[in-house]
């Protein structure tokens, strides 16, 4: 039976909590500490299908998915540090299991699985088991995050004036009638960038892409739509080639394909992502 459990964390800038999602007919094996979508704009922890959070947790994987302080009233230099603070506070404090250490996986989807890279690069956390980045990025390729993008001119326009509505102080809950148009105007008019980052550009591009990362420091699972409109298949292959990853490949033309449960490919993902587990887990080969 599927056991949910929210828990408030220390944080004296903005209200963060982590929801911890167990299965009370088995003692977890390792836990997942999950990062939503939502291009650091919108979204929140609790954006999961029920059907992920059921086959991870019946496989035995507790599943943490964790807060942070989202654009533009967090830039994302402190988005980042949110993250690697919740990945060390778990690492610290053993949030989800008080009888002891468990070993840990990084899992986002899009905007999550970008700052589970980078963190998982970035040498100040322990190392993780693994990374799962659903249709996540390294902002490896030119021209698609800071140009306006084909697919988001073709909704209707947004203007500028949606900005205006978003909260100054730092919040973590961006819901889709509220923020998500601030990233549609993002998209169209080329401007992401400039929501989640005011500094140099050379110091973004060092700071906050994988492009001076020569080698991964885990096992990493990736998966992306070959006709993904929203991060372009091309930022996928230069992750792949780069470092090597197991891959999962959809077909259709859906940034986060997994939502619709009905996708037979949400389905072959979920036990392909659960494989990569398995295979990584400490103890692993007496399994």
């Amino acid at each position: 039976m599927l056991h949910k459990q929210e828990l408030r964390l220390t944080e004296i800038l903005y209200e963060k909590y982590v929801t911890v999602y167990t299965d009370t007919e088995s003692a977890p094996r390792a836990c997942i500490l999950y990062f939503h979508g939502g291009g650091l704009l919108y979204g929140n922890r609790e954006d999961l299908p029920d059907g992920h959070i059921a086959a991870l947790t019946k496989a035995g994987y507790a599943i943490l998915a964790f807060d942070y302080p989202l654009a533009p009233a967090a830039g994302v230099g402190q988005i980042l540090s949110d993250v690697i603070s919740s990945v060390n506070d778990f690492c610290t404090h053993n949030i989800e299991n008080a009888g002891g250490p468990l070993p840990f996986f990084l899992w986002g989807r899009s905007a999550g699985a970008y700052l589970c890279l980078l963190a998982a690069a970035s040498g100040k956390i322990p190392s993780p088991f693994g990374v799962i980045s659903y249709y996540g990025y390294g902002l490896l390729c030119d021209s698609w995050f800071n140009v306006p993008s084909a697919y988001y001119r073709s909704l209707p326009a947004v203007s500028e004036s949606c900005l205006k509505h978003l909260p100054d102080r730092l919040h973590a809950d961006g819901g889709l009638d509220t923020h998500y148009s601030a990233y549609v105007y993002a998209r169209q008019t080329g401007t992401w960038m400039s929501l989640i980052y005011s500094g140099r550009e050379k110091l973004f591009y060092l700071d906050y892409t994988l492009r001076t990362c020569t080698a991964f420091p885990c096992p990493l699972f990736c998966a992306h739509s070959l006709h993904d409109p929203d991060v372009p298949y091309s930022e996928f292959m230069a992750l792949a080639e780069r470092f090597h990853p197991q891959r999962f490949l959809s077909s259709g033309d859906v940034h986060d394909f997994d939502r619709d449960p009905k996708n037979p490919d949400t389905s072959r993902l979920l036990s392909e992502t659960i494989h990569f587990l398995d295979r990584h887990v400490p103890g692993a080969s007496a399994v």
